[in-house]
């Protein structure tokens, strides 16, 4: 696992297990204490730090321990979230939009079926405009069932409206949760955000992390003020009705804006949270990309896993690089292919399946963009239902993205990564 590097200003005390960040801006100094938790406890945590209004919870593999430490909070009365415990997805979504309709600052988790049985209801959160923010610990999808990690859960509802942020760690999971909130509830986006971890992967696997204190939390997520509520009698509003030809397509016009104003929202948000952890959030994160001939494009955990092949490949003297994406939704085309922009030959690592679609579906989102571009692509799919990945199979592909730049191929198929044949 490799930590992002420290910006200047910065006063360290290790030794003492607490780390001090003096901000160079007004910013509030985060505190953070170096502590072991799994990804699951680490997001627990981070909903524990916010102290949400509600929190709709059913449980599934591998996002149950998730709520269930979140619950042992409620029950311990460290936090005065109301607890409701339903009697599906469906229904946990449903009673999230319904609570945060009445104004609540509210959250949810699930995975894999759990997030398919919500489907129907993420159309109708993100629709009315509800800043819900909800943990997706990846998982595939059944059939036949499976209950280890790959982004087939996520990618199904990557149309609903719903911002998306991947993480790499147990880090990332937490400090994405914080920010989520700030993305959610800023004016100008007040959509849904997903946030998701690889499950088993990082959701049951112990990590050292650095976590602030409650009081840096709060401060940083601030009170919540819904901008409307279905409580206020003094303003009385109307939420989901028949929406005819009339007004439909104009409040789906309303919802691509709201998506795209979330863009500069995500970047503002992930320079705040700089200040007071250290930590450096964007659209992506490039790895030894900036001389890089030959690059892959992924998602998740398996960045770790890359970064160790690239820097291998490097001391081969092969100029591999690494772009992790963090945002999924709204897409950043435009500025993945400029980061690309000096690379020769680009392998996208997809964890799902477009069935019918040549490549994955990230393939496929950056190929929409690359029209323009001077690299060659080519598709890997990887680690359906858990399947293990390491350092030897990413360096072969490396080998492969070698030939495609020394040869000009094009004809290289979508491959399969540690598929038996």
């Amino acid at each position: 696992m490799k930590e992002n590097l420290l910006e200047s200003g910065v006063r360290s005390s290790e030794d003492r297990g607490v780390l001090q960040y003096a901000p160079t801006h007004d910013t509030r100094l985060g505190t953070q204490t170096r502590v072991a938790l799994t990804g699951n406890d680490a997001v627990a945590l981070a909903f524990k730090q916010v102290d949400p209004d509600v929190a709709a919870v059913y449980p599934i593999t591998p996002q149950t321990e998730l709520m269930h430490k979140f619950a042992d909070y409620v029950s311990n009365g460290e936090v005065h979230t109301e607890l409701m415990l339903v009697e599906s997805e469906h229904s946990a979504m449903s009673a999230s939009i319904g609570a945060s309709a009445a104004g609540a600052r509210t959250i949810t988790a699930t995975s894999s079926q759990g997030l398919a049985l919500m489907w129907e209801m993420l159309y109708i959160a993100a629709s009315y405009r509800l800043p819900i923010v909800m943990v997706d610990v990846n998982r595939a999808l059944s059939g036949p069932l499976n209950i280890h990690c790959d982004h087939s859960d996520t990618m199904g509802c990557r149309d609903t409206g719903l911002i998306q942020l991947f993480s790499e760690n147990s880090q990332e999971a937490y400090d994405n949760t914080i920010q989520a909130f700030r993305i959610a509830e800023h004016p100008d986006v007040q959509l849904p955000v997903m946030v998701t971890l690889d499950g088993f992967i990082i959701s049951h696997t112990v990590e050292a992390l650095k976590v602030f204190d409650d009081e840096v939390v709060k401060a940083f997520v601030g009170e919540y003020e819904p901008l409307r509520s279905l409580l206020d009698t003094d303003n009385p509003i109307t939420m989901g009705p028949l929406d005819l030809p009339n007004y439909y397509f104009e409040h789906k016009r309303q919802q691509v804006e709201a998506m795209e104003r979330s863009r500069k929202v995500i970047s503002t948000v992930g320079n705040e949270f700089e200040k007071i952890s250290g930590r450096k959030y964007g659209f992506f994160e490039p790895y030894k990309l900036d001389d890089a001939e030959l690059a892959i494009v992924l998602l998740g955990s398996t960045a770790g896993t890359a970064k160790d092949a690239v820097d291998l490949l490097r001391e081969e003297g092969i100029k591999a690089g690494l772009l992790k994406l963090r945002v999924f939704r709204p897409f950043p085309g435009r500025q993945i292919i400029k980061a690309l922009a000096n690379v020769r030959a680009v392998g996208i690592f997809d964890r799902s399946i477009s069935f019918g679609l040549e490549g994955g579906p990230l393939f496929n989102e950056v190929r929409s963009f690359a029209f323009e571009s001077n690299f060659k692509m080519a598709s890997f799919i990887y680690g359906l239902g858990g399947r293990d990945i390491n350092v030897a199979q990413i360096r072969d592909v490396f080998l492969t993205l070698k030939e495609i730049k020394d040869t000009g191929r094009t004809d290289i198929p979508v491959q399969y990564i540690g598929l038996r044949e």
